[in-house]
Order: C-alpha cells, then sequence, then structure tokens
C-alpha cells in the first residue's frame, strides 16, 4: 500500500473522529510535514479534506474520479485481485496494457482501469464505446491454475461478481446472457471479455477485460445502440458512485477468484444458473460458419453451455455469437 493510500483508509476509519497528524505520522514513519504534504495532493487530485483542530484531518468529499490508490485503501487487505491498482487518463485499450504485464512477468491480481479508451473493445473483435469518466473500464492480469479448456470458469465467476456488485451498490437486479453480457431485460450495461497466453495443456496468463456502462445517459450512446445498450444511471434514475462500484466489482472478483482455485467452482455456476436469462430459452448460435439451435438447458463443469439441439443430442459450447429468444420455454408436462 502506497502511502496515500494508507492515509485515505485511515481518514476513511477515522470517519467524523477523523485522524490526527501526529497519529498518521507515526503510523506512516513520517514526519507530521510529509502528511501535510500528503494531504495537500489528494486536495489537489479532489479529495475534500477538513482540517481541523480538535479532530484532525476529516474526509469530508472524494472526486468523480478514478484514483488507484483510493481503491486500492477501499479495498483494504486482498486476497490477489486489487493489490495493486492503476488509473490511466487515456489509453487505447487497458487489455493492450495488462498484456504487456503478463507478457514482462508482472504477478497475478494487477488492475488497469482507463477513464476512456480509444480503441476499447469486445468480443468477436466488436468496438466498445469508452467515454471519459461516464463508465468503468478496466483489466486484470491472473495466473490461473487452469487447462485452456477451463477459461470459460473466469467468464462465469466475473459474471456473478460484477452482478452481484451491481445489486449491492444500486439495489438493481440485472441478469446474465452467456457467455459475457450483463443485460437489463434485452439492453446490455456491461460485458466481459477474457483473452489468453496459454500452452497446449496450460494457461500462461488470462487478461480479464470489463467493461461498465455506469452514468451515461441515453442521448450519449451512439444512434445505433439505444435500443441494445443502456447504463446504471439509466437504470436506477440517479448517479452511480464510480469508485464504490468499481472497488464492490474487484471485491467480489477476489472472493470468487479464491474459491475457484479452491474447487468451489460447482457452487459459482450454481449462482450463475439462477442469475443467467439464457437458460430455458431457444438459442441460435453461431460459431464460425456453424450454426447451431436449440434449448439452452445448463452449465457444464468448465463453465461451457449445454445446448439441446432439434435432433435431441446435448451440445458443449465454449463460445460463439448467440441470439436469444424472448420468451422461456414451459416446462414439459408429465
Amino acid at each position: 500500500m502506497t502511502t496515500d493510500s494508507e492515509i485515505l483508509r485511515a481518514l476513511r476509519e477515522g470517519g467524523e473522529s477523523g485522524a490526527s497528524g501526529a497519529a498518521l505520522a507515526k503510523q506512516l514513519g513520517v514526519s507530521r510535514a510529509a502528511v501535510w504534504n500528503h494531504i495537500e495532493e489528494l486536495r489537489r487530485h479532489g479529495y475534500d479534506i477538513e482540517a481541523s483542530p480538535h479532530h484532525g484531518y476529516i474526509l469530508r468529499g472524494t472526486p468523480d474520479a478514478l484514483h488507484g490508490d483510493d481503491i486500492v485503501a477501499r479495498l483494504g487487505r486482498t486476497r490477489v485481485i486489487g493489490r495493486d491498482v492503476r488509473v490511466f487518463g487515456e489509453t487505447t485499450s487497458t487489455n493492450d496494457i495488462v498484456d504487456k504485464l503478463a507478457r514482462d512477468g508482472v504477478a497475478e491480481g494487477i488492475v488497469v482501469f482507463a477513464e476512456s479508451q480509444s480503441k476499447g473493445r469486445g468480443r468477436l473483435g466488436r468496438q466498445w464505446m469508452s467515454p471519459a469518466g461516464r463508465g468503468l473500464w478496466f483489466s486484470i492480469l491472473l495466473r490461473p491454475p487452469l487447462r485452456p479448456a477451463g477459461a470459460t470458469q473466469l467468464t462465469v465467476l466475473s459474471a456473478v461478481a460484477v452482478v452481484r456488485a451491481i445489486e449491492r451498490e444500486t439495489g438493481l437486479r440485472p441478469e446474465i446472457k452467456w457467455p459475457n453480457d450483463i443485460m437489463f431485460g434485452d439492453r446490455k450495461v456491461a460485458g466481459i471479455l477474457i483473452e489468453l497466453g496459454a500452452e497446449l495443456d496450460r494457461i500462461k496468463h488470462v487478461v480479464l477485460g470489463i467493461g461498465i456502462d455506469v452514468n451515461l445517459e441515453p442521448s450519449e450512446f451512439p444512434p445505433e445502440l439505444r435500443g441494445i445498450a443502456t447504463s446504471l444511471r439509466e437504470q436506477a434514475g440517479r448517479p452511480i458512485d464510480r469508485a464504490s462500484l468499481a472497488t464492490a466489482v474487484l471485491r467480489e472478483l477476489d472472493h470468487l477468484y479464491a474459491r475457484l482455485k479452491a474447487g468451489d467452482f460447482p457452487e459459482i455456476g450454481d449462482e450463475w444458473m439462477r442469475r443467467c436469462a439464457t437458460l430455458g430459452r431457444r438459442v441460435v448460435i453461431r460459431v464460425g460458419d456453424r450454426v447451431i439451435e436449440g434449448l439452452a438447458e445448463a452449465l457444464d463443469e468448465e463453465g461451457s453451455l449445454l445446448v439441446r439441439t432439434q435432433h435431441g443430442r446435448l451440445e458443449r459450447i465454449v463460445g460463439g455469437d448467440v441470439a436469444v429468444e424472448t420468451n422461456p420455454v414451459p416446462p414439459a408436462t408429465p
């Protein structure tokens, strides 16, 4: 944790009681003048920090901006994800940055946010619109003990983490559309992109990219997206604190990633199925030149979708472009 992270954590823990400059200096092993300099730097970043002669420093407000030290401070101690958080004002794609860090041998768990992306991307090479300060656009480096075929498990746990965090922070209840979309009805609010560096029998690294449309107004979406995209602000009818949501997502990801490595994926998969709007519906899935039609029935032990075709064959689907019928198929009568 950096000095700024330690100060912000102490200020949050102190609440209205504040944190004295002397106590901060002792805790951090620096002078009171050094503490003052860090407080001034945080103020320049937009943090409203009151200096009280009786209570020391009190955090009164935070900026509508992402700050790596602040997210680390909010997270506290994590197992893996979020031990190092970096924020860029603008980049091409956070996935590109994390992929380079992976190839440079950086340890798993680093998170890279961008306030905006000029070349954000989704699945199948599609562009992801990433306007400045309106959403959460970030990528995480992971080195899971999985074979390449098991990478779908990371998409599954990530979807569960995102919907849990959205529900906790907003009270909204989004659903999951297989394989990687977070939806309100037929409108997408978030997406997940997994990119692998792998050998034949093992994953070397995973770049987990997540994009969430947080505070976009309907008019900010291009005309071609207004009927199929939405934002949390539009759904909730109020602005959403991006830093709080980012913290909630990372905390859920860290928790579920630890469970995955402990062998608890079946329980995560069960929650995914409860939250998934694809199951029980007829789907059309395009995988390259192949088209698969049938009923989406379940998730298998590796996170693949099981589809019952019109010929009664059970197909295991790892990825593809999915179209879902609006109405669920009624259960068969005994």
